[in-house]
């Protein structure tokens, strides 16, 4: 897994959207930070979105870093977990 540095992370739910989560997070040799948004309806099978956090920045590296969070099913699942742990403290 690459070296991820979570800046912050969060999780709502409502019965119309289901889970909506957001982690801010910075990757060792990007110049960029980036925020992944979270969603799904139950909790089980979870689409996402990939964008720069502050300001757009070297596309090729977001594309990398998408390639590695499709493959990584390690860091797409700390990803997720993160964004659910600040669930669970919200309840």
């Amino acid at each position: 897994m690459i070296n991820v540095n979570v800046r912050d992370a969060s999780m709502t739910y409502s019965k119309e959207d289901g889970y909506v989560g957001k982690v801010q997070f910075g990757v060792e040799g990007h110049v960029n930070e980036y925020e992944i948004t979270l969603h799904s309806k139950k909790g089980n099978e979870w689409g996402y979105g990939l964008f720069f956090l502050h300001e757009s920045g070297q596309e090729e590296q977001l594309l990398a870093l998408e390639d590695i969070i499709e493959e990584d099913d390690e860091l797409f699942d700390f990803l997720v977990e993160t964004a659910q742990a600040k669930l669970e403290k919200q309840v």
